[in-house]
Parts: C-alpha cells; structure tokens; sequence
C-alpha cells in the first residue's frame, strides 16, 4: 500500500530532502511551502524517484490556508499516514549574529508562531484523518537546542515546546493507534551547505562535513519508523534520528552510518504522562 506522506516547509532545506528520502520509498508525498516554483522543483524531484508529488502552496502562518492545504489532501488522497512538521520561521543571518537575544530582530521570535504553533495547527487537521483509519506518525522536527543552548531562546524554546507539545499529543493519540514523536536531526548537509565552495568554509567546518547526515537520512528514518512494529512503544518521545536509523538498520545515502549528539548536546527530556499514556 501507498503511504500517502505530507511534509511541510519543503521547498528547501531539511523539509526539502525529507521529502525525497520518503519519495525513494515510494512514498506519495505532499509538499507545502510559499513558494510555487521551489514546489515545482521539489516536485520534479520527487517524480524522478518514480514517486507522486502533491505540490500546496501554503503559507503556515495562516491557518485559512492550513485548513485549505489539507482539505485538498483530504480530497484527493482520503487520508494522511505520516505528517512532517517542518515548517519554521528561520532567519540564519540574525540567529548566528554575535550578541544576546535583545541585540538581535524581534523577529527571531517569528519560530515560536511558524516552526511551534504551525506545527500545532497541522497536527489538529491532521490527526482526525489518522484517527479514522486507527495509524498514522506525526513527526515534528526538533533538535538538540530543546535541551541545550544553540542559537538563543527563541530557538530553544520553539524546539522544546515542540517535544513538550508531542508528548503531550501522544497521550491524546495513543488510544487510537497514532503516534506522535519528536525528531531530532544531527547536522544536516542541506543542498545550500553542499553547493558552497569548500574553500569558503572555516577549516573546522570543513573537517567536520563528513560526519553531517544528508537530509534524506530523516525521511527514510521515519519512513521506517512508520513501518516499525514497535512504533506505538516509542510514543511521545524525543528521538534522535541517528539512534533510531541505527536501531532500524537505516543508512543514509551515501553509506554512512551518521553519529548521535546525546553525549555532547544533551539528552531528550523525560514527561511524566498520564495514566493511559505512553510515557517518554
């Protein structure tokens, strides 16, 4: 059977190859973004994996467009059976620049609208559509700042909100066969990380590239996360990708085997949950 898969925020980055490392998989994956060429783009890419795609324009800042994005998926596809929230608010330049948070844009706290509450909104449309047919994942993409300082509190408390929010989903969803989980990435070799000449890049940098996970790596992670038998057992927890691909047997494209942050990061944190929960 056809896994039908939506990734959010897929127009490039992260999202981008997401949506092709579950396209590989055979995977018909809907892309959202605000940008109808880069979906187009996206779109060609996942065909060229013999894959259908379902390009959205959408911008998750509105919900009216949220709302309308998976009216459309509900239409043309009749269910949903894994959810990437990936979506997010992201101003590179601001967020590495020197200085505390206060010296930085206002802006930066756009993350905690697009990257938090938008994943928030897509779980909401999404998990009646899992819910009618008893499975479904709803990833949301997070990282090792929930835990430990990387980019400032904007960031930091976008993601640990995010591994809050899903823990807490998770309780809501368990009894109905749904799985709600945070997904940690290690460093990711994005397509604009992979495109800069090496010679640009600080030396540290450049010596550490090898180790960096293609962004394809998380797709096929949670493709298999999906298929996993003992997915319901891993409910509401924080999981980084690279544990989880090495449980599973998952490598990523080019062969490597990409390396866990936990002793050098930090770990996820653990939720007391309710009675009828899964805890994390």
């Amino acid at each position: 059977m056809t896994i039908t898969a939506v990734v959010t925020g897929a127009t490039r980055g992260l999202g981008r190859g997401v949506a092709r490392g579950l396209a590989s998989k055979g995977a018909t994956v809907c892309i959202t973004g605000r940008n109808k060429s880069e979906l187009e783009a996206v779109a060609g890419e996942i065909a060229a994996h013999g894959a259908t795609a379902m390009p959205i324009v959408c911008d998750h800042s509105d919900d009216a467009q949220v709302e309308a994005a998976f009216a459309r998926i509900a239409d043309e596809r009749g269910a949903v059976d894994i959810l990437v929230n990936n979506a997010a608010a992201v101003y590179p330049d601001a967020l590495l620049a020197p200085g505390g948070f206060w010296e930085k844009p206002l802006k930066l706290a756009d993350m905690i609208e697009v990257g938090l509450r938008s994943s928030y909104v897509a779980a909401w449309h999404a998990a009646p559509l899992m819910v009618a047919q008893g499975k479904g994942l709803i990833a949301s993409i997070s990282f090792y700042g929930a835990v430990s300082y990387f980019h400032g509190p904007a960031y930091g408390a976008a993601k640990a909100g995010t591994d809050k929010m899903m823990a807490d989903m998770a309780v809501d969803l368990a009894p109905h066969g749904v799985a709600a989980v945070s997904f940690w990435p290690g460093f990711v070799l994005t397509d604009a990380v992979r495109a800069m000449p090496p010679e640009q890049l600080p030396p540290d940098l450049r010596a550490a590239l090898p180790q960096w996970e293609t962004p394809e790596f998380t797709g096929l992670v949670i493709e298999a996360l999906y298929r996993d038998p003992g997915l319901m057992a891993l409910n509401g927890q924080a999981l980084i990708g690279a544990e989880q691909g090495a449980r599973l047997g998952v490598r990523d494209i080019d062969g490597k085997q990409p390396i866990s942050y936990r002793a050098s990061m930090g770990s996820p944190a653990v939720y007391f949950t309710a009675p009828g929960g899964h805890a994390t």
